[in-house]
């Protein structure tokens, strides 16, 4: 599954590695506005959902809803946005937003809302090491 795969640079660099699921990585987005995971299915050239095999399809939403349901768990989350637009970045790869009314982009979507606000380096690593014990 993950002969070939490699995982865009803007990703790399927007994100910080969480853990690998069953087909994807599980990535935090380097944003403090937002509770916000990617999914990013470990499959060599796959930029489409139709690219993945059936398989690899209930595999994907399985760990959609893992990941749903604890983003859903997370203080003052009142909705779920979850989309794989592709229109930047091609590689296939699934948000997982957290959203509050009232928070920095609502009730817009989060992208274009402005400048991320990165997390201090020790806050990162805090909230990653977080995110993968969630996920066992």
């Amino acid at each position: 599954m993950s002969d070939g795969f490699q995982l865009d640079p803007r990703l790399a660099a927007d994100s910080a590695f969480v853990a690998d699921g069953p087909l994807s990585q599980v990535r935090l987005m380097d944003d403090t506005r937002f509770p916000w995971l990617l999914l990013v299915p470990r499959v060599a050239a796959a930029s489409e959902w139709i690219d993945l095999d059936g398989g690899q399809q209930r595999l994907l939403l399985a760990e959609l809803n893992q990941v749903s349901q604890l983003l859903r768990g997370e203080a003052g989350v009142t909705k779920l946005n979850v989309g794989a637009l592709g229109n930047i970045v091609r590689q296939l790869h699934v948000h997982l937003v957290g959203r509050r009314e009232g928070d920095a982009a609502w009730p817009g979507p989060v992208w274009g809302s402005g400048p991320a606000r990165r997390f201090e380096a020790a806050a990162l690593q805090q909230r990653v090491a977080a995110w993968a014990q969630r996920l066992r």
